[in-house]
């Protein structure tokens, strides 16, 4: 079994900056995926980034040039640093962890990011 736990969320003025942080705990497989999901009121929950242990990453077009994501796979943590945010950012984030051997996917419980204009 794996637990995620996130941390860092929070409520900033447009323009401003977050961390998010996400540390996996137990049975830990590689290689695996780890990345940041959320989701806003009323809408599905969309991936924002991803990374592989092997340092590949994704990212959603709307994160591009403003959040990078990072990991220290010593550590088995994620981290998220989201820059210049903006209102639509709003939402529930959700660390995930993905073996890329095994079918299983983790969850963290979310953490709220809220941007006020």
């Amino acid at each position: 079994q794996v637990q995620l736990v996130e941390s860092g969320g929070g409520s900033v003025q447009a323009g401003g900056s977050l961390i998010l942080s996400c540390a996996a705990s137990g049975s830990i497989f590689r290689p695996n995926v780890m990345g940041w999901y959320r989701q806003a009121p009323g809408k599905q929950r969309e991936l924002v980034a991803s990374m592989t242990s092997g340092s590949n990453t994704n990212y959603a077009d709307s994160a591009k040039g403003r959040f990078t994501i990072s990991r220290d796979n010593a550590k088995n943590t994620v981290y998220l640093q989201m820059n210049s945010l903006k209102p639509e950012d709003t939402a529930v984030y959700y660390c995930n962890l993905r073996p890329l051997t095994s079918l299983s996917d983790y969850w963290g419980q979310g953490t709220q990011v809220t941007v006020s204009s």
